[in-house]
């Protein structure tokens, strides 16, 4: 994916300015952005497409529609830093073909996974469908071992062990959680493909960490993303044009939704504001961690997704729901002490002091070289060469 054209001086300095956001100084302002869009636009986007279906909106076209709708708020903050004369970097600079091909591939995929995930929202409440969706963190350690090759340790095991466990529970207790008029092999179908949609999601994530190894900058992670939903947008248009869902979309809105046209249309504005916010969220999280830390970060809205739908919308919230939260809580925390443990270590082993073995003065050139293979062992998150 990189190209085999060495960059130009101007170049050149574009991409060292790109690699300071994930190196330098912008590190940590633009990680706590990428969190902050993250926390917003996930339960936001959550509880306002369970809003969309409970005043009778029901088009799971329109509802994977607007997910990816939201890309030309992506344009300014391509074009307009370049505009200014903020960043010498000129838009979709060192774009390979390979990258082009695999943007709007993965975009295809997360078109499906939005069609997946609007199934399942339309048919299981919303506590329901954040605690299913958790079973993307099993998927997505699994598949982060056989792409990104991700360490497994025991803090990740078990938390993967613990949430998987929770899921099994909320399915067994399935046949007493469905709403009232819903037929059993509806809530199933929502059932599974709210599975589905968080295998998906699940790949999605270490595959666009592989991608990004190979990206310079953040501006290009925002470049990519702008492809990647213009291909779901594009997926989910022609779905809507088979199945009329832009009539549909207008029938809504004017006799169908129970709020009015003025609060059908600032929902669907609203969603597909708050979905922009997720997706770059999630891309900025990955790129600037891991797909496993994203998984994890996403896994942990899931909590506040369920309590979410148990203040806003009433959801139930008793038995096997309460045990299948305290599970996940304890699996969430545990990874975290484990991320703990694991940083605390690091940051004693780059503070303690070298000890010079007898027999080594300044002619001696093996000790310091294995000082610094040591310390190369343990490479910093923030240090990750793009």
């Amino acid at each position: 994916m990189e190209s085999r054209t060495p960059p130009s001086q101007g170049d050149s300095s574009a991409l060292s300015e790109g690699r300071r956001h994930k190196t330098g100084e912008g590190y940590v302002p633009l990680l706590m952005i990428s969190s902050l869009c993250l926390f917003i636009g996930s339960i936001s986007s959550s509880l306002l497409a369970k809003y969309y279906f409970i005043h009778k909106g029901s088009s799971r076209w329109v509802s994977t529609w607007v997910q990816s709708a939201g890309f030309p708020l992506l344009f300014p903050f391509i074009f307009v830093p370049y505009l200014l004369k903020r960043t010498q970097r000129r838009p979709f600079t060192h774009f390979t073909p390979k990258l082009w091909v695999l943007s709007i591939f993965v975009g295809l995929m997360l078109g499906v996974n939005n069609l997946l995930f609007s199934w399942g929202t339309s048919y299981l409440p919303v506590s329901t469908s954040s605690l299913l969706l958790s079973t993307q963190l099993l998927f997505n350690l699994i598949l982060s071992v056989l792409i990104v090759k991700q360490k497994i340790t025991f803090s990740n095991l078990n938390c993967v062990i613990l949430l998987t466990l929770s899921s099994v529970l909320l399915a067994l207790s399935s046949s007493s959680d469905r709403p009232p008029g819903l037929t059993r092999a509806k809530y199933f179908i929502g059932f599974f493909s709210t599975v589905g949609a968080g295998l998906l999601f699940a790949l999605y994530l270490p595959v666009m960490e592989k991608i990004y190894r190979k990206v310079y900058c953040y501006a290009m992670v925002v470049e990519m993303q702008l492809v990647m939903e213009i291909a779901a947008t594009v997926l989910a248009t022609v779905g809507m044009i088979a199945d009329g869902g832009f009539a549909e979309m207008k029938q809504e809105g004017e006799s169908v939704f129970d709020k009015g046209p003025r609060v059908y249309y600032a929902t669907v504005a609203m969603t597909v504001a708050c979905w922009q916010m997720c997706f770059m969220g999630t891309a900025g999280m990955v790129f600037m961690t891991s797909s496993l830390t994203g998984g994890i970060c996403m896994t942990a809205l899931l909590a506040m997704n369920v309590l979410g739908g148990v203040v806003v919308y009433r959801d139930d919230f008793g038995g096997v729901k309460i045990v299948s939260t305290v599970l996940y809580i304890w699996g969430f925390c545990s990874y975290v002490y484990g991320m703990h443990l694991k940083n605390t270590k690091h940051q004693e082993t780059k503070n303690k002091p070298s000890v010079t073995p007898p027999g080594s003065g300044p002619g001696n050139r093996h000790g310091p070289a294995m000082e610094m293979a040591s310390s190369a062992q343990m490479p910093d998150v923030a240090s990750v060469e793009v």
